[in-house]
């Protein structure tokens, strides 16, 4: 069994963004998609980069697009959109971004357990090259869901 921490349809591989906005965008079109946020909250998140800058980008290659927990978020979940050339989010330590994760939570905490989850994944060995490299939805809904199986 499954410990889902994302879904198949929340999986978006080796799209074309012109730039930091429109990569926000697909992974925020993923969760409105899915019915965990509305449109709105993918406006919120471009906008929380617009003004505090580019925290987002959490490590070498990777940003975590989210926002605050708000009326636009139904429920709490993550997507995954991969580049397939990267961006420059304007981040010194980690630009250029391939990978990013969109993140919805209803509160504080009720994330904690996905982002916990998803770090161990990202600490296995070669995963943000398998990220960048990957073709196969499903290759990669395995992976990241199976991270606590050893797989």
């Amino acid at each position: 069994m499954i410990n889902e921490i994302i879904s198949r349809e929340n999986i978006n591989l080796q799209i074309n963004a012109k730039d930091w906005r429109a990569a926000m965008t697909a992974a925020g079109n993923l969760l409105v998609t899915g019915g965990y946020t509305t449109p709105s909250y993918t406006e919120e998140m471009i906008a929380a980069v617009e003004t505090l800058g580019p925290y987002i980008v959490v490590a070498p290659g990777i940003a975590l697009a989210h926002s605050r927990p708000a009326p636009s978020v139904l429920k709490t979940g993550i997507s995954l959109t991969t580049l397939a050339s990267p961006i420059n989010f304007g981040s010194e330590e980690n630009d250029p971004v391939s990978i990013i994760f969109g993140l919805c939570a209803t509160d504080n905490n009720c994330h904690i357990n996905i982002i916990s989850q998803l770090v161990n994944f990202l600490d296995g060995d070669n995963s943000t090259l398998f990220l960048q490299e990957s073709q196969s939805i499903e290759d990669v809904y395995q992976a990241i869901n199976n991270v606590n199986q050893g797989v």
